[in-house]
């Protein structure tokens, strides 16, 4: 059966794609899940007791969201810190722009590939998460999840292989040539999905299949870094006006970011030049360019932090008693 629009793709094409994408998210979850229990306490010792300095945060959030690949999660915890009023606003920020370098993990991870072995690192985490206890069981749980995260990609790999065929894709991706349309795509994509780590998977596996080039890459990397903020306003809607203004300086660092990096881009072959690190390999070029992005803006963020601070705190003011 044909479904319209995009000739090669049929139910079962876009049913396989779908199951893809929910075992990758269900394998980050999990992967979230076993090292945040792990680590335990330990988050909460790193987060009040290593953020008294700028880098320091910045080193702290990188680390913490690299081990529990999630600055969702992240962002998550730090609104609920700022919530219960056990941690302050400017370091809370702090760590949040370590978590936007430390998220870009996944995507280094994934340009490895390493998916031949993700059965047998399922098979093998399912049994010592079955069998055993205390640290194998998580040994078994993040392995697992890994498999299942590999698993996934390769799944909504095969699924996507129709597409190379489809005229209709084909033109849609035309539109990517904007960066505009590139940017906003990006956005609203990893806004449904609500995972940027997701995002960049299903990206390197369309660059895999050469279904896209490097140049329409990026400008849909910096959407995707919009979407995901998301989260944190969704987090932060019941919580305090702390709470708030980090959600919204989340969102404006990320506005920073891309409106910088289009600036930027235009003046100097900076795409380019990331290219050229790893020409042989598009997976790669992707996830160093997620990466170096990210730290870009974090050091261009940082020039204009005290700016950034007073604008949210001028939108969510402080409420004086009488």
């Amino acid at each position: 059966m044909i479904i319209k629009g995009c000739e090669a793709m049929t139910i079962s094409h876009y049913l396989g794609l779908l199951g893809g994408l929910a075992l990758f998210l269900f394998g980050m979850e999990l992967l979230s899940e076993g090292l945040t229990e792990g680590l335990g306490e330990r988050i909460e010792i790193f987060l009040l007791k290593l953020t008294n300095h700028k880098w320091k945060a910045i080193g702290v959030g990188t680390l913490l969201t690299c081990l529990i690949q999630s600055s969702s999660a992240m962002s998550v915890i730090l609104i609920g810190f700022l919530n219960a009023h056990i941690m302050s606003l400017k370091r809370s920020i702090w760590v949040m722009m370590g978590a936007n370098i430390g998220t870009t993990i996944t995507g280094q991870m994934i340009a490895l590939d390493i998916g031949m072995f993700a059965p047998l690192l399922a098979f093998v985490g399912v049994c010592l998460y079955l069998i055993s206890h205390g640290i194998k069981h998580l040994c078994g749980q993040v392995m697992m999840a890994l498999g299942l995260l590999f698993m996934g990609l390769e799944m909504m790999a095969q699924s996507m292989l129709p597409l190379q065929h489809s005229s209709t894709f084909v033109n849609a991706l035309m539109h990517i040539q904007n960066p505009i349309w590139g940017v906003c795509i990006g956005m609203l994509f990893t806004a449904l999905i609500q995972s940027s780590s997701a995002s960049i998977g299903i990206l390197q596996i369309l660059a895999s299949k050469q279904l896209i080039s490097f140049h329409q890459a990026v400008y849909l990397i910096l959407g995707f870094d919009l979407g995901t903020c998301i989260t944190g306003f969704l987090a932060s809607l019941k919580g305090s006006r702390n709470g708030k203004r980090l959600a919204l300086f989340h969102f404006l660092f990320n506005v920073v970011g891309a409106i910088s990096f289009l600036i930027i881009s235009q003046m100097i072959p900076l795409i380019d030049w990331i290219a050229g690190w790893t020409p042989l390999s598009l997976l790669h070029q992707i996830a160093n360019m997620h990466t170096f992005y990210n730290m870009m803006t974090t050091f261009i963020v940082l020039l204009c932090e005290p700016y950034l601070i007073q604008t949210i705190q001028w939108i969510y003011p402080y409420h004086h008693k009488k």
